[in-house]
């Protein structure tokens, strides 16, 4: 925020040292994205969507969630210069509580319209919560930048675990308004948090916005951003099909299938925490290589199975490849952009998230057109491309190293 724009009302400053307590305090709205996010593939065995006979009605879901997003995204550049961080990270759990409402009362034999308005909602919740929150952790990303991004991601993907979690176990108790009123609980625990904090103000300087922008504008950045732009895409096509392919296509429970999807979510966010703790001591094209193959395993086993156990073998295979590309992404984020305060950062992280929705809509005219199967086309497509970025990534990053070694000689 420059000095042409004062501090906006909700807003209080506070001395240094309290500042990463409250950004500390801001990382459960990680955790309230993460419920949001991965509500819709959780909840289409209970809307029953594996019995429609038209998927491209189940990949609508997706699309609407999309539509919010972007609709949070608009709203949120309109008026970010003259809202607090509190307006933001309230606005969003409010929404988010909204959305979580009205699904609770827009299941099957409800009309479609009013889950697909219910799934906008919580794609504006979720915009405009990350808009608050890209600005609440910039302390301790000044602190220890790879740290915080892992930390972030580790909350939204326990979120993501909770999500499927209370879904699987409450499949046959809860019916109709019960699971969306449960997991609403996480958007108003927010709620209350978030009100009841006064988050310091962050001032951004008019040099530093120019330097963030002229550093926003390099390769490297473009990189990242498309790598980050596949990697959600193949995440989330996983995420967002994997219980109707296990069903349709192996004849698991829908219980079961769930309870796979939330399998797949503890893999991965544990394997990232797992990862992040061994960057260190491991070579990253090594890890890369090792987190791909098996990936591919993951994929050929999913795809030629004809029973749960392999299908639980592929999906850990899944959940640990997908799990190492994220740490390895924020280290290099955190080294690149030392000087940029992560609400600068956002453009990466829309194009990110708009892969990770854009992807399950078009996976329905994937699995209308060719059957449930191809649904793990487009995310071995997507892992493919992010292995090829990623590589080019760390080449970049080598040859930037020679180069500062031959100037320092």
């Amino acid at each position: 925020m420059s000095a042409a724009h004062p501090a906006p009302s909700g807003t209080c400053h506070v001395d240094a040292p309290a500042a990463p307590r409250f950004a500390r305090r801001a990382l459960t709205g990680f955790f309230v994205s993460g419920l949001l996010f991965s509500f819709p593939g959780a909840i289409l065995p209970v809307w029953q969507a594996q019995l429609t006979q038209d998927f491209t009605e189940v990949g609508k879901y997706f699309f609407a969630m999309g539509l919010g997003l972007v609709a949070g995204l608009r709203m949120a550049s309109g008026w970010s210069p003259w809202r607090s961080v509190r307006f933001w990270l309230t606005a969003g759990s409010s929404f988010g509580l909204a959305a979580f409402v009205l699904l609770a009362f827009a299941s099957p034999p409800a009309p479609a319209l009013w889950r697909l308005a219910g799934l906008f909602l919580a794609g504006m919740g979720a915009s405009l919560l990350n808009n608050g929150l890209f600005e609440a952790v910039g302390p301790l990303y000044q602190r220890d930048r790879a740290a915080t991004l892992n930390l972030a991601g580790a909350m939204f993907g326990l979120g993501c675990f909770i999500t499927a979690l209370v879904v699987s176990q409450t499949f046959y108790l809860l019916r109709g308004p019960g699971v969306p009123l449960l997991l609403a609980a996480g958007p108003a625990l927010g709620l209350w948090l978030f009100h009841r904090t006064d988050y310091p103000s962050m001032p951004f300087s008019a040099p530093a916005r120019r330097q963030t922008l002229r550093d926003l504008q390099t390769p490297i950045t473009i990189l990242l951003s498309l790598l980050m732009f596949f990697q959600f895409a193949s995440e989330w096509s996983i995420a967002g099909w994997l219980p109707l392919f296990l069903i349709r296509r192996l004849g698991a429970s829908p219980q079961a299938a769930i309870l796979m999807l939330a399998c797949f979510w503890l893999v991965l966010f544990s394997g990232r925490i797992i990862a992040q703790s061994t960057l260190d001591r491991l070579h990253h094209g090594r890890l890369l290589g090792l987190s791909v193959l098996v990936e591919l395993f993951g994929y050929f086993l999913l795809s030629e199975t004809d029973n749960l156990s392999g299908a639980t073998v592929g999906i850990v295979c899944l959940g640990a490849g997908y799990s190492v590309t994220y740490p390895l992404v924020a280290e290099k984020i955190g080294h690149r952009f030392s000087d940029v305060h992560p609400f600068r950062l956002r453009g990466v992280f829309w194009l990110s998230m708009s892969g990770a929705l854009l992807a399950p809509w078009l996976l329905g005219y994937f699995a209308e057109a060719w059957g449930i199967g191809s649904v793990l086309a487009l995310p071995l497509l997507g892992t493919l491309a992010s292995c090829f970025l990623l590589l080019l990534i760390l080449l970049e990053a080598y040859l930037s190293g020679l180069r500062r070694g031959t100037r320092a000689a």
